[in-house]
């Protein structure tokens, strides 16, 4: 039987419904997958009148109740936004919450096993903050509705994976949380990450933080101080792991085979190496929690929202990506 994924539909306002409902469509994925979409019914229909895509929708209240057939959009419908008052491309507490609310419940539907795995749609920070909604992205819901602490971001690429240290603080900040036990606790995790992939063997690569990682001290001593003793320690613990390589090779090695994984020491550190390999089909997931998630790396364009210009390739990427690892977790 196909894994079922579920899609929250994003935020309203933005290009996440046409993505949806376009990979919905894509034969790609329905050989693949069963896609249950959790949203808005008057935003589906919307957004299948803008982009043409041959879909009837079929309301459900749970999986259960859904025709796994071709052109049918299954659909639990949580009937959040007004569409007299709904304006397309525009930030509003109306689409933050209900971009929220779309998410909690494919959670739920996930946490419960009635789902395989959840492949989320674009949302924007600044409805979430309108709404009163308490986390700022995707991740921090994530963490906090699934029990997880400090969810570990993995993106993958055409077989790249690449982890990181952190995420979303400055540069500087960034530079202060490479010490030797953060790495040695995001190793050990990362590994347990892979391996709930089914990614059992293979070197785990530690990019190095400055230029030619430090020329051993000559400019910059985070890698003597931090780096070469956790791979030490870690090799000593058994840990198939080697580093710091220098970042300007890092990813290009693991790319040709040579490391199964890297994990760089700082957010665009790794989004610059796997977006410029194909910023399209660099998908992110979201590892250490009970359940498997997906998603597009990209925003909710509201620019061109409503358009259908949108290109639904990261989505459908992404629906994929969690298809392939779904038989890896607990089953329904």
């Amino acid at each position: 039987m196909k894994p079922v994924i579920a899609i929250p539909l994003g935020d309203p306002a933005g290009i996440g419904p046409e993505i949806a409902v376009k990979s919905v469509a894509s034969e790609e994925v329905s050989h693949v997958a069963n896609c249950l979409v959790v949203g808005d019914a008057g935003i589906v229909r919307q957004a299948i009148e803008i982009t043409g895509a041959p879909l009837t929708v079929n309301v459900v209240a749970s999986p259960a109740e859904a025709r796994w057939e071709e052109g049918i959009l299954n659909l639990i419908d949580l009937a959040n936004i007004d569409m007299a008052r709904f304006k397309m491309g525009e930030v509003s507490a109306m689409c933050g919450q209900a971009a929220f609310d779309y998410i909690e419940r494919s959670i739920a539907l996930a946490n419960a096993r009635e789902v395989d795995a959840v492949a989320t749609t674009p949302i924007n920070k600044e409805a979430l903050k309108a709404a009163g909604v308490p986390y700022i992205g995707h991740t921090e819901i994530f963490g906090a509705l699934t029990g997880t602490s400090d969810p570990l971001t993995m993106f993958e690429v055409r077989g790249l994976r690449v982890f990181f240290l952190s995420r979303h603080v400055s540069l500087r900040r960034a530079c202060d949380m490479v010490t030797e036990e953060r790495v040695i606790d995001y190793v050990h995790r990362c590994t347990e990450a892979l391996e709930r992939l089914g990614v059992e063997k293979g070197t785990m690569a530690i990019a190095g933080l400055n230029p030619h990682s430090g020329e051993h001290g000559l400019f910059g001593d985070e890698e003597l101080r931090a780096i070469y003793p956790a791979v030490e320690k870690l090799r000593a613990e058994g840990y198939d792991v080697v580093g710091p390589i220098g970042a300007d090779s890092v990813f290009h090695l693991a790319l040709q085979g040579r490391y199964t994984s890297v994990l760089s020491l700082y957010h665009d550190q790794g989004h610059i190496a796997t977006k410029t390999l194909d910023f399209e089909r660099t998908i992110a997931i979201t590892n250490g929690m009970p359940i498997l998630r997906t998603s597009v790396d990209h925003g909710t364009a509201m620019d061109i929202a409503g358009k259908n210009i949108a290109s639904e390739v990261s989505m459908v990427e992404a629906i994929l990506l969690a298809a392939k690892y779904a038989p890896n977790f607990a089953a329904r």
